[in-house]
Order: C-alpha cells, then sequence, then structure tokens
C-alpha cells in the first residue's frame, strides 16, 4: 500500500486525504510530527528535500512530493471520478482556478499564519505584524471575491466538483480554525458552496 505522510491539522495533506477519498484509494497515512520537526530530519530529507508534508511513498520506495503533483498520479491511476479534467479547456480552466487560489488567497493566508500568534509561539521567525494586518485584510477581500463569483456559479471552476474545490476548502477551513480567519457570516454564497462541500463524505478525510 503507498504512505502518505501526514499530520493532523495539516492542511495540505488533508487536500490528498480528500482527494484519495473520492477516488476510493486506499492510503497508509504516516504521522510526520511537524512539532518535534521530524519533517526536517536527515531521513525525511531523503523523501523530498524541501522538508515538507505530503509526501507519497509508492511500494517500491519511490517518493513524490507536493499535494497537486500528488493528486495528478492518483488521478493517473484511477480516472473516474475526473477531478482534473475531461479535455483541453476544462482542464486548463480548472488548473487556473486553482492557481488563482493557491497563489492569491493560499500565500496570504500564509503569511497571517507565519505572523500569527501560533507560530509567534514557537519562536521560529522575526515576526511583521504590518505584514499580517495586510495580509489579513488580503483574505477578507478574496472571500468577498469569491462569494461573488459563486453567485454564478456552483464549484470553483464551473458546473462540477474539483481538485480546485479542494484546494480551497483546505484554505478556509484551515484559515479559519488555525488563523483566526474565517469568512463573514454575511457572504451567504460562499456560506452555501463551503456547507454543500462540507457535506460531502470525503470532507471529513
Amino acid at each position: 500500500m503507498m504512505k502518505l505522510y501526514d499530520f493532523p491539522g495539516a492542511p495540505n495533506p488533508r487536500r490528498v486525504k480528500i482527494f484519495a477519498e473520492e477516488k476510493s484509494i486506499n492510503l497508509e497515512l504516516v504521522n510526520c510530527d511537524m512539532a518535534k520537526r521530524e519533517h526536517k530530519t536527515p531521513e525525511f530529507l531523503k523523501k523530498n528535500p524541501s522538508g515538507k508534508i505530503p509526501v507519497l511513498e509508492l511500494e517500491d520506495g519511490r517518493c513524490i512530493s507536493e499535494s497537486i503533483p500528488i493528486c495528478r498520479y492518483l488521478e493517473s491511476l484511477v480516472p473516474d471520478p475526473n477531478l482534473f479534467g475531461k479535455d483541453a479547456f476544462e482542464m486548463s480552466f480548472i488548473e487556473s482556478r486553482n492557481r488563482h487560489i493557491e497563489l492569491e488567497l493560499w500565500t496570504q493566508i500564509g503569511i497571517s499564519w507565519v505572523n500569527g500568534p501560533i507560530v509567534g509561539a514557537m519562536g521560529l521567525f522575526q515576526q511583521i505584524p504590518d505584514a499580517k494586518e495586510a495580509s489579513d485584510k488580503n483574505v477578507a477581500s478574496y472571500y468577498r471575491r469569491l462569494d461573488s463569483e459563486f453567485s454564478s456559479s456552483e464549484y470553483v471552476a464551473g458546473d462540477r466538483f474539483t481538485v480546485a474545490d479542494i484546494t480551497l476548502l483546505s484554505a478556509i477551513d484551515f484559515a479559519a480554525s488555525m488563523v483566526d480567519l474565517k469568512p463573514d457570516d454575511g457572504l451567504t454564497n460562499l456560506s452555501r458552496w463551503h456547507n454543500e462541500i462540507l457535506s460531502r463524505p470525503s470532507s471529513k478525510a
């Protein structure tokens, strides 16, 4: 069985777990304790020189890092249900929507996380309060953009569930639970989307 290096609450391994659940692919979860810096040990760095999770370890010992490449590998093993696109346009459109979330939302959540109280208590970085103030505002602005987009679109990339919805779900849930950046309750279209995605059994993965 393939192994997925995971840590409870970590958002990027969660993306892979949701994706695998949608595909009914069983993965052996291997706890990589980030609090103990196990992802920075020499042994782990042989699996991923970047020292990050998730990492998918194949049965022959080869490893794939980064959530989207891992998900692409799983899609190649189990093509249905299709989550990356069925034709050239849809594949490109889903990729573009996923990139919007990664580059325009996730980056800002990351800045707020690094400059927030949980990371601050670890004493790993010199924090920049002004950076957090700006990124907090950028996250709120992106939530408003999403609310507008969901007024005319059921899912992130059109009329069906895709990997882009998984990326957004992991971003919002992490931001709300770990960075105190929950979307405003008045964003009814975003709330409708969020509740619908949370109702999928895979979201519990």
